[in-house]
């Protein structure tokens, strides 16, 4: 089928669009993602192309290493969603090997999640936010790939608990008066992808599955219109790795149960290109801007985050995504980048995948492939690297909307739309420098509280940028100011942002010019033109892991140093980089304090003109 132009459909109009499953798979199991036919592909590629992937699977199969959490369910962060993917991983398993162990153990988890109260949190969004669509996912395709290994009374059970909880999510995410949806956001695609998949199980079998899958497909049409089709997501690389494969679970099921593809989007298409700028060059340190693990925590391999983020000591990207879009698009280039990233030990966080979405048949195109700079125009970032190689150079810099140009245009069309960019940072014409195997510059990570202050940017006399303390500071800036925030100029040589649209109005800033330009020698000078409306100071923040050293005219840190070029009457400050970290569920902006690294910030003489420099440079390796 053809998707149709979203202008010429209402979301009521795509919420009314009919459903139907494939005529050769009516009244089929297993059908959602995959056929008994092939089932039998998957075998075949387990024993050969694949038996590395799987045998990784094999060794590590959850719900025969232990019990289910007992009932009324888990309530620890992410432990329901641990669940889901327990049953979808024991499911499968059971389903290529067909040993009855795989069999028994699933059951065991499968029929004990049904019944757990709430799918979710008891004090945050109980049975409609992530944990509901990574159960209504996990049991759906379970109750699909299992069908005729249950008992009928084992599928009356799991249909009930799958009808009652997909209706919940439904009547949540349906559209009603003065309801307003997050499209672009992981809270709103990956429960509406979990409703999909279950719907898509259930269709023909319960009487409301059409319109389940309708709604779900209806969203899904949406963020796939939305999200930036640079492939930047903006809501930083840490929710990029937890959000796209919902988007490719939602995408896969519904063209192979359908027929129908929502694929055609730059957007996935482009995600080679995000994944290869922000992978940094030691393979596992990434260009952190957003909300994304715990800043200089993270980077030292320390903090509570890092078991998780990094089990077994290397990143878990869930590169296998990439294989996903480089199979559907036959892309080399994809497949070039998925490929670099398991060379480098990555994991993913469903392992089990690969068996379906790595092509073993398509071939890789060489990584230089992939240019070297890449400007990010929708979003407004731009990537500057010396080579692809383990020793390369690699300046980011950052001066946009928090959602890309293209979502500010496109509000007005989309009553339905509410934007959410809580997890896009108030950090524009701010900017990452690695070099010589280390992040030189620092950047802060997820905050509860973000600040302008924890990035490279300025504040104006202790003013920051969007609508300071709340977790979503972008939240109530006018659609013309954010228009503001712009890359006026991107070259190999240099780059030029204008951020004073990020100021709220009591900032009194009319120019924020940043002037990048990066010597032949290995220099970069920062040069910032500033204009307010009434005199103030202008604070100057560059943040790094560890502390700043004084070395005559100049600051180091980490091997960088740092030359400032400033008006006669500044001053220059050191300390530890202090924010507040994000609390539980629903309670975001009441964590505890946290120190990640330390910050060099330059304080300027009141005035409202200024044009001032910093000098960068990255230090010889010894």
């Amino acid at each position: 089928m053809m998707i149709l132009a979203a202008a010429a459909l209402s979301f009521s109009q795509l919420v009314a669009q009919p459903v139907r499953l494939k005529p050769e798979l009516e009244g089929v199991h297993p059908r959602v993602f995959v056929t008994a036919a092939g089932l039998e592909t998957l075998r075949e590629r387990a024993r050969t192309t694949h038996r590395e992937e799987w045998s990784r699977v094999l060794s590590d199969v959850t719900v025969v290493k232990g019990s289910p959490p007992p009932l009324p369910g888990p309530q620890q962060r992410r432990s329901q969603n641990n669940v889901a993917y327990a049953i979808a991983q024991g499911s499968l398993v059971y389903a290529i090997e067909k040993k009855p162990e795989y069999l028994q153990a699933t059951k065991r988890w499968l029929l004990a999640a049904i019944d757990y109260e709430p799918w979710g949190y008891t004090y945050n969004k109980p049975n409609v936010d992530l944990a509901a669509g990574h159960l209504l996912y996990a049991i759906g395709w379970s109750y699909d790939l299992l069908y005729h290994d249950l008992s009928d009374e084992e599928r009356r059970r799991v249909r009930m608990s799958l009808e009652r909880h997909a209706g919940l999510v439904h009547d949540y995410f349906d559209p009603g008066p003065k309801k307003r949806f997050n499209f672009t956001q992981n809270h709103n695609f990956i429960p509406t992808s979990g409703l999909a998949i279950a719907a898509l199980a259930l269709l023909g079998e319960s009487g409301d599955a059409p319109k389940w899958a309708a709604l779900a497909r209806a969203h899904h049409h949406r963020a796939g219109e939305l999200l930036s089709p640079d492939g930047y997501y903006y809501e930083g690389f840490e929710y990029w790795i937890f959000s796209s494969p919902w988007l490719v679970h939602f995408l896969g099921a519904w063209e192979h149960a359908t027929g129908e593809s929502l694929w055609e989007r730059d957007v996935f298409r482009n995600w080679k290109t995000y994944v290869a700028h922000s992978l940094l060059p030691n393979g596992h340190d990434v260009a952190d801007f957003g909300d994304i693990w715990e800043g200089s925590s993270t980077r030292a391999r320390t903090g509570n985050e890092y078991g998780r983020v990094y089990p077994g000591g290397t990143l878990q990207s869930n590169y296998n995504v990439l294989y996903a879009v480089a199979k559907r698009f036959r892309d080399p280039e994809a497949q070039a980048v998925a490929d670099r990233l398991r060379a480098a030990g990555h994991s993913n966080l469903e392992e089990y995948w690969s068996l379906l979405w790595r092509d073993p048949d398509l071939r890789p195109a060489p990584i230089s492939r992939i240019p070297l700079f890449h400007h990010f125009k929708d979003t407004g970032v731009v990537f500057n690297r010396t080579s692809w190689k383990e020793d390369a150079t690699v300046f980011a810099f950052r001066a946009g909307p928090p959602e890309g140009h293209r979502a500010l245009a496109l509000q007005p069309q989309y009553p339905e739309w509410r934007t959410s960019a809580g997890h896009a940072h108030p950090d524009a014409n701010s900017f990452i420098l690695y070099a010589n195997g280390k992040y030189l510059t620092g950047d802060s990570g997820y905050a509860g509280l973000p600040q302008a202050r924890h990035h490279n940017t300025i504040t104006v006399g202790g003013a920051g940028q969007g609508i300071e303390g709340k977790h979503d500071v972008w939240e109530g800036m006018p659609d013309a100011s954010l228009a503001r925030i712009r890359i006026l100029e991107a070259t190999r040589t240099r780059i030029v942002g204008e951020a004073a649209g990020a100021y709220p109005p009591q900032a009194g800033l009319d120019r924020f010019t940043r002037e990048v330009k990066f010597g032949s020698k290995g220099s970069i000078v920062i040069r910032d033109r500033i204009e307010t409306r009434v005199p103030a100071k202008i604070e100057w923040h560059l943040n790094a892991d560890p502390a700043f050293d004084k070395r005559g005219a100049a600051w180091s840190a980490n091997g960088l140093e740092i030359t400032p070029r400033f008006p006669k009457g500044s001053y220059v400050e050191t300390r530890p980089l202090q924010l507040t970290a994000p609390g539980r569920p629903g309670s975001i902006i009441e964590g505890a304090v946290e120190s990640r690294g330390h910050q060099l910030v330059m304080t300027t003489p009141t005035a409202d003109r200024f044009d001032f420099s910093v000098v960068l440079r990255v230090q010889k390796k010894k």
